[in-house]
């Protein structure tokens, strides 16, 4: 055999041996099978798992920096950790009705996964037991947008699926024929010749989900236009931020510095001031401190009287974002809080964590997680029987 016939072959062999992890498959992204198991690692501070068990849910976190998926569970008393890896996870909307979940991959282009529980398997004879305990979350399907939406939270409005579109200081939504239309923005960004949405000037980054747009409200670090773009070091963040109305496109909330995870629970709204580490409520035209924790708040959802929140250490270059902030004491984690009295129920704690984005639901009925564990070595060939033969709706027919 010729050098060159061995060159061809060693090349074709590098092909047929690549893309064969399930885990690449799934996330589209060729690192996803060298996810470090440093990330995964955690400590435990009060009644967290008792808190999550009570609760009956399995809590799925964006770690969007580490490009990560955690879902955070307990199965039969026991602890559940597992992950899946994915370019950039921010937004997370879990529609619990139709079992399913829609994660925003906020890298250049965007991408849209959505996810489903694997509910049993395809008849196969040339396949053994494929891992469905726990009805493990695989993706479905996903869509692509421009990366200039550069989107950040996901939420469904109406019944229908909507996002922070934060490079176009609007929301979108996600389900029209043509991908995605801008249904929503503020008043400051209005021009004689309409919306300018040609750059970030706000960072309006979260959606309180009402019934309709005109019921929902929205987070954003800004209120007007100005020569100072977010993302500039000398973009002014303290006590600017402020909550919109989505009836009257204007501020309802001001004094917040860098708002994110704005929500509506029990007819209160909720938001993280991330820059001051606080758990806050609306109260008229200003914000009250409900619970201060250790870190960059963002990440929020509500499980009847329990508010899962989430910590993040801040980006050293953006330390200015974060007046309120012991940066050397702050932590990546998940807090359980009962928002009647305010007192930490439970924490969970990564030491290498850095940054979550956002915290959603689904009940633990539907699914315990992902397929992928920590050290899950020895289920990988359980995995891959996973992605061969899933199937996620009723047993197909035969004929």
């Amino acid at each position: 055999m010729t050098a060159a016939a061995e060159d061809d072959e060693a090349i074709w062999a590098r092909h047929q041996a690549v893309w064969r992890d399930p885990g690449q498959i799934a996330s589209q992204w060729e690192d996803a099978e060298r996810t470090d198991p440093r990330l995964l690692r955690h400590t435990v501070r009060g009644a967290f798992w008792e808190t999550l068990a009570d609760a009956n849910a399995t809590l799925v976190v964006s770690r969007e920096y580490e490009h990560l998926l955690l879902a955070l569970s307990v199965d039969r008393g026991r602890p559940r950790v597992s992950f899946m890896a994915m370019p950039h996870p921010s937004g997370i909307a879990c529609d619990r009705r139709r079992a399913t979940m829609f994660v925003a991959s906020t890298r250049n282009p965007n991408q849209l996964f959505e996810l489903a529980p694997a509910r049993g398997a395809l008849e196969r004879l040339d396949a053994g037991d494929p891992l469905l305990e726990g009805k493990p979350l695989v993706p479905v399907r996903t869509s692509y947008f421009p990366g200039s939406l550069y989107m950040h939270d996901l939420a469904f409005v109406g019944g229908e699926l909507h996002a922070n579109a934060v490079g176009l200081n609007a929301v979108v939504r996600l389900t029209g024929p043509d991908g995605w239309r801008a249904v929503w923005w503020p008043k400051a960004i209005d021009t004689p010749s309409g919306p300018d949405l040609r750059r970030n000037y706000l960072q309006l980054n979260s959606i309180a989900a009402g019934a309709d747009i005109e019921r929902s409200f929205f987070s954003a670090s800004a209120d007007r236009v100005s020569s100072r773009r977010p993302g500039h070091l000398n973009f002014p963040v303290d006590r600017r931020g402020v909550i919109f109305s989505g009836r009257t496109r204007e501020p309802v909330v001001r004094g917040l510095t860098r708002p994110h995870s704005a929500r509506l629970n029990h007819r209160r709204l909720w938001v993280a001031n991330s820059g001051y580490g606080e758990l806050a409520y609306a109260d008229g035209e200003r914000c009250v401190a409900h619970t201060r924790l250790p870190g960059w708040t963002r990440g929020l959802c509500f499980r009847g009287h329990v508010a899962f929140v989430g910590t993040s250490r801040v980006i050293p270059r953006f330390r200015r974002y974060a007046p309120g902030l012991d940066l050397d004491r702050s932590l990546c984690g998940i807090h359980a809080i009962d928002v009647r009295s305010g007192r930490v129920l439970g924490s969970l704690i990564w030491p290498t964590g850095n940054q979550i984005f956002a915290v959603d639901w689904l009940p633990r009925s539907t699914t315990l997680g992902f397929p992928f564990t920590p050290g899950g070595r020895r289920g990988s060939e359980r995995v891959k029987l996973l992605f061969y033969s899933f199937r996620t709706g009723q047993a197909p027919t035969k004929g």
